[in-house]
Parts: C-alpha cells; sequence; structure tokens
C-alpha cells in the first residue's frame, strides 16, 4: 500500500505539471502524437533503402511529406475563395438588402419604433471588398499587431512543431530505450506488455479516425451536391478531412458552406441545406461513426468518448481534445489491467469470506 501511494503521488504531481505548463507543452505534445503516428513511416522508409538513406533524410522526407498533406487540405479552401470573393462583392449589397427588408416589418408588427438602415454598412463592405491589396494590407498588419499574443502563439506552432518533431523523429527509438530503462527491471515484462497492447489500441484508433474523417468526407460532399452547391466538393472533402481538429474542422467547414449558399442561392435555401447536412452530419459522427469506428475498435463506450473529449478539453483545452481519445485508449487499458489485478487481490477473493455469526434460528 506504501508503494502504491508513492506511485500515486508521482502520477499527481505529473497530472500537476501538466496542467499548469499546459499552454508551454501544448506544441510539444502535438509534435509528440504527430512523432508517434509517423515513426513507422520512418521505419519503413529506412527499411526500404537498406540502410543507404541517412536517418536525418528519412525523417526530412516523412515530415516534408506530412506537412504537404496538411498544406494539401488548406489549399482546398483556395478554388473556395477564389469563387467566392468576386460573388461576395456582387452578392452582398443584395443579401443586405433583403435582410432590411425582411427584418423591418418584423420590428413593425412587434411594435418596436425602429428602422434598420444598412445603407451605411452596405457602403462600407463593398468599398473594403473592392479595395486593393495594398489598402486593406496595412490595417491586417495592424490588427495582427494588437492581437500580438494570438499572432506569437500561430508563430510559435508553426516554428516549434516541426523543429520538435524532427528532433523526435530523429532520436525517437533512443528516447523510448531511455524511457524504458528507468522501469524496474522486475517490471520490465509487465511494461512492455502494456506498452504493447496501447500501441495496438493506437493503432486501432489511428485506423478508426482514419475511416470516421473518410467517410465524413463523402457524406458532406454528396449531401451538398444533392442540394445543388457548385462548390460542395471541395467544402465537403475540407470539411470531412478536417474533422481530426475537433469542432475547428466542422465550424470552419459550417461557415463556408452557408457562404458558399448565401452568394449562390442568395435565400433561404441557403439555411436549410447548411441545417440539414450540418446537423445531420454532426449527430452521425457523434452518434454513429465515432462511437462505432473509433469508440468500439479502442473499446470504449459511446458515453465515454464524449466525456472523454468534454473532460480533456476542460483540462487541457484545445490540445486536451486532440489528445483525448488516444489518451483514453492507453487509459482504459491500465484499468483493464487494475481490474483483473483488483479481482485477483486478497481484498476481493477474501472480503466474503467473514463469518456471518449465529443465525436468528440457532437458539
Amino acid at each position: 500500500m506504501t508503494r502504491l501511494a508513492a506511485w500515486l503521488g508521482v502520477a499527481l504531481v505529473v497530472a500537476l505539471v501538466f496542467w499548469l505548463l499546459a499552454p508551454v507543452l501544448a506544441p510539444f505534445v502535438v509534435a509528440a502524437v504527430m512523432a508517434y503516428v509517423l515513426h513507422p513511416l520512418v521505419l519503413r522508409l529506412e527499411g526500404f533503402s537498406k540502410g543507404r538513406l541517412p536517418r536525418a533524410l528519412a525523417v526530412v522526407l516523412v515530415e516534408a511529406l506530412a506537412i504537404l498533406a496538411l498544406l494539401g487540405i488548406l489549399l482546398l479552401l483556395v478554388p473556395i475563395l477564389v469563387r467566392e470573393w468576386p460573388l461576395l462583392q456582387q452578392q452582398l449589397p443584395v443579401l443586405l438588402d433583403r435582410l432590411g427588408d425582411a427584418i423591418n416589418p418584423l420590428l413593425t408588427q412587434l411594435g418596436l419604433n425602429v428602422s434598420l438602415d444598412l445603407r451605411d454598412l452596405k457602403t462600407q463592405l463593398v468599398a473594403y471588398l473592392s479595395a486593393n491589396r495594398e489598402d486593406w494590407w496595412a490595417p491586417l498588419m495592424s490588427s495582427l499587431k494588437l492581437g500580438g499574443s494570438a499572432a506569437l502563439a500561430l508563430m510559435g506552432y508553426a516554428v516549434l512543431v516541426p523543429v520538435a518533431l524532427f528532433y523526435l523523429l530523429h532520436d525517437w527509438t533512443r528516447l523510448v530505450s531511455s524511457v524504458t530503462e528507468l522501469v524496474p527491471p522486475a517490471w520490465r515484462a509487465t511494461f512492455d506488455s502494456f506498452m504493447q497492447e496501447s500501441d495496438s489500441v493506437l493503432g486501432e484508433y489511428l485506423r478508426g479516425q482514419l475511416g470516421v474523417m473518410l467517410a465524413l468526407a463523402v457524406f458532406y460532399a454528396v449531401g451538398l451536391r444533392l442540394f445543388g452547391l457548385d462548390l460542395a466538393l471541395p467544402i465537403g472533402v475540407f470539411t470531412g478531412l478536417a474533422v481530426f481538429v475537433p469542432y475547428l474542422g466542422f465550424g470552419l467547414g459550417l461557415v463556408l458552406a452557408l457562404l458558399a449558399g448565401l452568394l449562390q442561392f442568395a435565400s433561404a435555401q441557403a439555411l436549410v441545406m447548411v441545417a440539414v447536412v450540418f446537423g445531420l452530419g454532426q449527430l452521425i459522427e457523434s452518434f454513429v461513426l465515432t462511437p462505432r469506428l473509433v469508440g468500439e475498435r479502442i473499446g470504449l463506450h459511446p458515453l465515454a468518448v464524449i466525456l472523454a473529449l468534454m473532460a480533456f478539453g476542460q483540462v487541457l483545452g484545445f490540445v486536451g481534445v486532440l489528445i483525448a481519445l488516444p489518451a483514453s485508449a492507453v487509459l482504459l487499458v491500465a484499468l483493464r489491467r487494475l481490474r483483473v489485478r483488483y479481482l485477483q487481490s486478497d481484498l476481493y477473493q477474501k472480503s466474503g469470506s467473514v463469518d456471518a455469526g449465529p443465525g436468528p434460528d440457532s437458539a
């Protein structure tokens, strides 16, 4: 019991340190997760070259492929922006006029003597959208200076994550060996078994998450296309692939679809399209795809999946949401082993063997 209390104390200290340093450790946690995913590719590339490819070059090639894949997802936004910007210049005044025509009668019916006049707003927005690049570059830079902390954090991620990822991939085997050496020899077999089981569970998680992304990419693209949206393919594929970033990918895809629908249809059809497609998509992802393809693969109940996302997000913020399911998978492996140990322990086996004493009829 003393040894168990000591280990629990160490675990609590480590958890407290991670909680206090979460903003600082966030890029390194992201890099560590990416290194875990990409390290098998480095090993395969080295095996394919039969040792002729230096380790550093193999790491650079794998990291470059990963960065290009992420950039490819972001480049799906290019045709959307190229097409929507001219339409935004043309349709925005019309949309604002329709908004005013729709709201003013409602205000009158409610007995409010207020008239919504959007002419000044329309003039300013049209002038802003029609301005040259040089005209909005200076305000953009000044706004970045005002929000310096957010811009600095974003730049920190852009620089620290690739650098940390390179060193982690290059020294991954040595880092794992150094951690393994800290495990007492008497516990080495149990530790190796635990790590192998955790690795298997995390592999199932990654395969399940990939299935969720591909299924949602097809669903959003087809759903938006059935409503007649011209940009259904890039918006749907981007939304589906971006769900690996919980909430952010879905939210950005919803905004893009709503904007594209308003500019193309200029009617309530855009609202209906977004409500139906993205509402169904969120329900399918939350209650069917993620619990079935991810939760069942790693042994998590659907309610446990939702609880894990909320709990890790509350403690670690955005990074917590990213690592919630893989961390829960490893925690589940630990809990399974603790349950087996508990069922085999004297505390469980002998808890019901206490003598009940004389019965009521023994007199």
